[in-house]
């Protein structure tokens, strides 16, 4: 199937193909004929299966028919309206529909907090169709009434189970109550937990659910290891892992603001070239450090998982877990963000013997037990506590593959590993 089976106009299929896509993704396949057509859709996917274009052409192609060059600010009311749970998320979906619309005389607005609300007034005032907006700053516009969301047709909750953690549910209400025109309402998420499901059952009309990749399954692209080390030299074993392997883009997570700062600090101040972004960094900050990290100008990315839901990095080989998430699912977002469209990844995660409790959770979450490995010169000194798998193995010298997968049945003793060698 090419994206010439969807009825996509020449102008939307002139924009597919000049983003260099010609075979759609599963969710794409499934998603935008139902959408095309009108239908409430229920769908879940995780990230980096193209869940962006599943709606934003069918979109497209549906509010094409409003297009029109009046300059009249009455001539272009928003029509659509989609929210996010972060600002990079946003912009994101905001650039993927100017590229796809490139085509098309709609117009299009972002709107988000960290950054001054005179710019964004100056846009919606101008007249919009497709609004793209986290809920804060799109409750502070509607609050000065520089944007009248009375005439959307359509609503997208994209990433609805992270806005529901990051307690966005209040204001989603607020602003579903002031769609007075909404003929229909599409909801993406990487779970469809119980929560998910009673949002659904309260804003969408009979809908269609759309599946595309089980709860717990983690890229299949993706080689993932854990080295067991102490929490204290946590920082020395990944500084050596980026040197020994010359790594140049490398993507950290950690679970705190603080920690992240912190790390990249301290990464800079031994000579690896580190920025980080989270949620006290204003939005400025947040795009500069991103476009140093995509550009080459520094090689760690660390970030925290709010912070990072959404980032567009093309081709990223790598991704560390410094700490484990407090949630287990986020595992599986943070590794997604390499090992995308079919190409090989990477995902290590540095786990302190006082750690076991996340590193259990993550399994029970995968449904099979990450290999477990120690860093020649790095080996924990608590004594680590993983049951069988912890101990460490000879010290002989012998190593085993990362690349084997552990038994989903039994734990297997870890290997050692020099740092050059690790995933």
């Amino acid at each position: 199937m090419t994206f010439d089976h969807f009825g996509l106009s020449p102008e939307i299929l002139r924009a597919v193909s000049e983003q260099g896509y010609e075979i759609p993704t599963p969710i794409q396949e499934q998603a935008i004929p139902l959408v095309g057509a009108g239908r409430d859709v229920m769908g879940r996917a995780q990230t980096g299966t193209g869940k962006t274009a599943a709606f934003a052409l069918p979109m497209l192609q549906r509010l094409r028919g409003h297009a029109n060059t009046s300059f009249s600010p009455a001539r272009h009311p928003v029509r659509a309206l989609i929210l996010t749970p972060t600002r990079e998320l946003a912009v994101q979906v905001y650039d993927s529909f100017r590229n796809y619309g490139r085509h098309v005389p709609l117009r299009y607005a972002v709107v988000y907090g960290g950054v001054p609300i005179e710019p964004q007034t100056k846009e919606l005032l101008a007249g919009v169709e497709i609004l793209v907006a986290t809920p804060g700053r799109l409750l502070d516009h509607v609050g000065q009434r520089t944007v009248n969301l009375s005439q959307v047709e359509i609503l997208v909750l994209d990433e609805a189970d992270r806005m529901l953690d990051m307690g966005f549910m209040p204001d989603i209400r607020r602003i579903v109550d002031l769609l007075g025109n909404r003929k229909q309402t599409l909801l993406f998420s990487a779970t469809f937990s119980s929560e998910i499901r009673a949002l659904a059952r309260t804003l969408l009309n009979d809908p269609v659910s759309v599946d595309i990749e089980p709860q717990t399954t983690s890229a299949d692209t993706v080689n993932q290891v854990v080295y067991l080390v102490d929490t204290d030299r946590k920082r020395e074993l990944l500084a050596e892992i980026v040197r020994k392997r010359n790594l140049r883009q490398v993507l950290v997570f950690t679970r705190t603001k603080i920690m992240a700062g912190r790390l990249a600090s301290q990464l800079d101040r031994d000579g690896v070239e580190a920025v980080s972004i989270h949620g006290d960094r204003s939005q400025p900050e947040r795009e500069r450090a991103l476009a140093d990290f995509k550009s080459g100008d520094v090689r760690v990315l660390v970030a925290t998982d709010v912070a990072a839901r959404g980032l567009d990095i093309d081709a990223l080989p790598i991704v560390v877990n410094y700490e484990l998430p407090h949630v287990a699912h986020d595992y599986v977002h943070r590794i997604g963000r390499t090992g995308r469209a079919g190409a090989a990844g990477e995902a290590v995660s540095l786990v302190a013997p006082e750690e076991e409790d996340y590193l259990k959770a993550v399994n029970r979450h995968l449904k099979r037990d990450l290999p477990v490995k120690i860093v020649k010169g790095f080996e924990p000194t608590l004594g680590a506590s993983h049951g069988r798998s912890a101990r460490p193995a000879s010290r002989s010298g012998a190593r085993s593959s990362t690349r084997r997968p552990a038994s989903s049945g039994r734990r297997t003793a870890p290997g050692t590993d020099s740092a050059a060698q690790v995933a």
